[in-house]
């Protein structure tokens, strides 16, 4: 570990329990130690950090009981934060600290560790992993309040309780909840990562959940071609632009493998699988959404693939389901279906949510 870190980790454990009650908010003191679920500050008692030392070991140290994971302050800073290289995760350390930048050295190089280039694949990849399930957090309270029940997701979402969002490069760095979605090729490699920021408070009629942020959704990593995946195609998929959309009509149709490419224009640059041979574009109810679903219909067709056009009565699906409800959902989509695809997804969504 570099000398800049070790003693970053050494001014943080005098004080252990102040970092602890900024970082890990939702643990608590017990005795010598401060108890939380684990060190991205999920609700629970599994993690113990020891406050002061003792003959057990020096302060600042903690154990995850329930993963085996050890480690330092730093760690804590940089899984609860949602940090990936550790130039932030020093930088974040010496702001709660109250301590200047280092000056350069001009006799040695700054010693550096691995780290993945902001906004790449990588990165993605590490914010995937460093994320937890989705169910019983932030995340099914956001879906929820959005009609989207039950969570038919496939392991495609998770949630970080701090997530980074900086609202420009002059603007300090703060940290939401956010809801994380994998974005994945065509082989289920994860190349990008989809962040949706959401309101700790719960759901707000204007901004239906998200965060009180300018910008509360961003992507990162490589993102034309691939998408959201939810279930894995074979010769049938159904593929629209937004998460929410999509699940909206998972819903209905939770055996129906589907695609959400994020935007207008990667929808109508998704690939689509060699096997395919059916294909519903869930288009959106406006003028990018248009251009998107005659696109992708013209490869599809250019391909030897069917391609079918859902259009939705108001601005989106997910609109739609909240505002007519799923039973209203489920019969517009009936009509629109192959009559094969009636009976080999609809009919038994009906027996699952009936």
């Amino acid at each position: 570990m570099p000398r800049d870190a070790s003693d970053l980790a050494h001014r943080l454990a005098r004080d252990a329990e102040t970092v602890c009650r900024h970082y890990l908010s939702n643990g608590r003191r017990e005795g010598r130690y401060w108890l939380v679920g684990d060190a991205r500050n999920t609700p629970g008692r599994s993690m113990y950090v020891r406050l002061k030392e003792s003959p057990k070991g020096p302060a600042g140290k903690w154990t995850d009981a329930a993963t085996g994971e050890h480690g330092d302050l730093l760690d804590v800073i940089r899984e609860s934060c949602g940090l990936i290289d550790f130039h932030d995760v020093a930088d974040e350390a010496r702001r709660f600290l109250s301590l200047p930048h280092p000056e350069p050295s001009s006799d040695r190089p700054r010693a550096r560790t691995p780290n993945a280039p902001t906004g790449s694949p990588e990165a993605a990849r590490r914010l995937f992993a460093m994320s937890q399930p989705p169910m019983r957090t932030l995340v099914e309270t956001y879906l929820r309040n959005r009609g989207i029940t039950p969570l038919h997701e496939d392991g495609a979402l998770r949630f970080h309780p701090r997530c980074y969002y900086r609202p420009d490069e002059d603007s300090p760095t703060e940290t939401w909840p956010a809801m994380i979605a994998r974005v994945t090729d065509l082989d289920g490699r994860i190349t990008g990562a989809h962040r949706t920021w959401l309101d700790p408070d719960g759901f707000h009629p204007v901004r239906l959940g998200k965060a009180p942020i300018d910008t509360p959704r961003r992507a990162m990593g490589d993102l034309l071609g691939n998408a959201v995946r939810f279930g894995v195609a074979n010769d049938v998929l159904a593929a629209g632009e937004g998460i929410e959309t999509m699940l909206s009509l998972r819903c209905v149709l939770p055996t129906l493998p589907m695609a959400a490419a994020l935007s207008a224009n990667h929808l109508a640059a998704l690939l689509l699988p060699a096997t395919l041979r059916r294909l519903y574009i869930a288009r959106d109810n406006d003028a990018a959404g248009d251009g998107a679903a005659i696109a992708l219909t013209e490869r599809a067709q250019s391909a030897g693939i069917e391609a079918i056009t859902w259009s939705p009565r108001r601005g989106d699906f997910n609109e739609d389901l909240r505002g007519f409800g799923l039973d209203a959902l489920q019969a517009a989509l009936r009509v629109e279906l192959i009559p094969q695809d009636v009976a080999r997804f609809l009919l038994m969504a009906t027996a699952e949510t009936g």
